[in-house]
């Protein structure tokens, strides 16, 4: 699903749609549902990468949750669990690597600044390897590092690298909160995220306080918010992923 609406979400999935429309009409000019067509992927593709339409439908699916600024009692017994959000590929000319993107970027920034508040025992960086690659690279890695860089301790920090989606999150990280003799949890991750990690993980037991990482283009200049473009498109592919993805959890019995 997420390779989909990455592709439909994309410039490439505009110029397909957009081509497709053009060769409708030119086989069929005279007809009105081919014009009503292209006028229909013209405007959804407009919309959809506007960026304050998709990023006023993530707010909408992060009510109820608010930057963290205190969290009550000890930190001795707490763990700091900072989901992947993926990475990107940099090409040398005989070798690539991967870095974090901007949502992990992102992230990793709210769970130093939670982690100076709390004082946490652990911090979990969560994030598997990237999808059909044989290197040993983790998302959880990228995490690591950018955590290390801002402040955390690299003896408090704890790797999941197994993951490969929400639910894996979820399950993985569950029996190693027991085994690290955690009793709180804060979850840190993307707003527009939150609300199904916070579901994913009270179906396998935990109750986490979430934590939720600003949008990280949320300080751009105004005007750069209204031109449509590459943000704009990547935002609504992830609301499109969270709005399909929670009933799809919850049908499965994965989100609570």
């Amino acid at each position: 699903m997420t390779r989909l609406l990455d592709a439909l979400f994309s410039p490439t999935g505009a110029l397909v749609g957009l081509f497709l429309s053009v060769v409708w009409i030119v086989a069929s000019p005279r007809s009105r549902a081919a014009r009503r067509s292209a006028l229909s992927v013209a405007t959804f593709y407009l919309l959809a990468s506007v960026y304050p339409i998709p990023e006023g439908l993530s707010q909408l699916l992060a009510t109820g949750y608010q930057r963290v600024d205190h969290v009550d009692g000890p930190g001795d017994r707490t763990a700091l669990v900072v989901l992947g959000a993926g990475d990107e590929i940099v090409f040398g000319w005989d070798e690539w690597i991967l870095v974090a993107n901007a949502g992990g970027g992102a992230r990793a920034f709210e769970a130093s600044r939670i982690y100076r508040l709390l004082n946490p025992r652990w911090v979990i960086a969560s994030g598997g390897r990237f999808p059909d690659s044989d290197r040993p690279d983790a998302s959880s890695a990228n995490m690591r590092d950018l955590l290390v860089r801002f402040g955390v301790p690299h003896d408090r920090i704890v790797l999941e690298s197994a993951s490969r989606n929400t639910r894996d999150e979820a399950v993985v990280i569950a029996p190693l909160l027991r085994e690290l003799g955690v009793d709180r949890v804060v979850l840190v991750t993307s707003a527009v995220h939150m609300r199904r990690a916070i579901g994913a993980f009270r179906a396998v037991g935990s109750n986490p306080i979430p934590a939720i990482a600003p949008d990280p283009k949320f300080r751009r200049v105004w005007w750069t918010w209204l031109r449509p473009g590459r943000d704009g498109l990547s935002l609504s592919s992830q609301v499109a992923h969270e709005l399909a993805g929670i009933p799809y959890y919850w049908a499965r019995g994965w989100w609570k």
